[in-house]
């Protein structure tokens, strides 16, 4: 998931030096989101794994 934000991410870029405004904002906006629920989710399972009572393992 965090492979598509970063997807999303590159598309605003070049949207947004090539002049497509609205392409670009829309874009980001999904970039941002992707990555937002990458984080929740990345943080929901490092709660799950760590109530689970196995610590980080090295």
């Amino acid at each position: 998931m965090l492979r598509y934000a970063l997807i999303f991410l590159i598309i605003a870029i070049v949207a947004g030096v090539l002049g497509f405004g609205g392409i670009a904002g829309a874009a980001s906006q999904i970039a941002v989101l992707l990555f937002w629920v990458f984080v929740v989710l990345f943080i929901v399972g490092l709660v799950m794994h760590l109530a689970r009572g196995r610590g980080a393992s090295l």
